[in-house]
């Protein structure tokens, strides 16, 4: 059974076939946050420690980390705010971390601080980008997200898309990096512009299982992109993703509606033992009138959280924008 092992210095999580889902926490990432970007460039991180505090007390398996606040210059700006970032989070929760970056030279800079086990979140098909980043996930022996596109794009094809996710984790192999510690996007296409993107991409998470036998995540609102109410297309996108094999995503964990969808499908999946992180989230839920909820529950324990019986984008040109 593939398991990939991500750890923060006090907690392990394993991502697997056999476990909780994995949730991503998004929120810390300056693109397409303009207010947040700023404050990040002018040293404030209030914004940070927030989302920090509320993507863990929501039920956040992972966070994702971003510093990616400019297009001008960022091999000079990125890595020490990158580092900045990392450690402020990392010593404010005790969950794992995702380290996103474009940037190799802030990958490195990231890894060189990051306590326990971080994912490196990402590298594509790109040969310069394969021999960039490679040697650095092997020297730290850590996880990375293996995106599928390379020098000609992101294409249309889902064969081809797979294809990319292939080369990328035989390349990882000849550094000596194994297949379970290569986590798969094989990028989702918004629903609103591409009528079979949610078919292809239950085909393609199928393949990716049963013929590369490796885990897999997304950027997960890509599928509800340019339509309203988006937050109800994902979350009836979560439980079918997972059904098809996905076992992680980079999400927003602290819309509820989401976060629902994803302990719904633990439960069904038979990844929640005994559906008790389902009974000590929801055993007090009570209902306003008019069936929506007075607040939105917080998780007991996150998702895959080893003690309750389991276990984005800056750095990613391939991802849509987040909902």
């Amino acid at each position: 059974m593939t398991r990939t092992i991500v750890a923060s210095a006090t907690r392990e999580i394993v991502i697997g076939f056999d476990q909780p889902f994995c949730v991503i926490g998004e929120r810390i990432n300056p693109t397409g946050r303009k207010k947040l970007a700023a404050e990040m460039v002018a040293g404030n991180f209030e914004t940070v420690i927030k989302d920090a505090l509320e993507q863990a007390a929501c039920g956040a398996t992972m966070l994702d980390v971003n510093a990616g606040v400019t297009a001008v210059d960022p091999n000079a700006t990125e890595p020490a705010l990158l580092v900045q970032t990392l450690e402020i989070v990392q010593n404010l929760v005790d969950l794992p971390l995702s380290i996103d970056s474009s940037v190799t030279a802030a990958i490195e800079a990231a890894l060189k601080v990051a306590k326990g086990r971080p994912l490196v979140n990402s590298v594509t098909g790109e040969e310069e980008k394969l021999e960039a980043i490679l040697p650095l996930v092997k020297k730290y022996n850590v996880p990375v997200v293996a995106i599928s596109n390379d020098e000609t794009g992101i294409s249309m094809d889902p064969d081809v898309r797979f294809a990319v996710a292939k080369k990328i984790v035989e390349r990882c192999a000849d550094f000596g990096i194994p297949a379970h510690d290569v986590v798969v996007d094989p990028l989702v296409m918004p629903i609103g512009a591409l009528g079979d993107a949610g078919r292809q991409v239950f085909a393609l998470l199928r393949r990716l299982r049963e013929e590369l036998k490796v885990n897999t995540t997304c950027g997960l609102s890509n599928i509800s992109f340019g339509l309203p109410h988006r937050h109800g297309i994902n979350a009836g996108f979560i439980p079918m993703v997972i059904g098809a094999g996905m076992t992680s995503a980079i999400m927003n964990p602290v819309r509820p509606q989401e976060m629902e969808a994803v302990r719904a499908a633990n439960v069904l999946n038979g990844t929640d033992k005994d559906c008790m992180n389902w009974i000590k989230t929801y055993k007090d839920y009570k209902p306003a009138e008019g069936g929506h909820p007075v607040a939105a529950p917080v998780a007991v324990n996150a998702p895959g959280d080893a003690a309750a019986g389991g276990r984005r984008r800056g750095g990613r040109e391939a991802r849509m924008a987040r909902g």
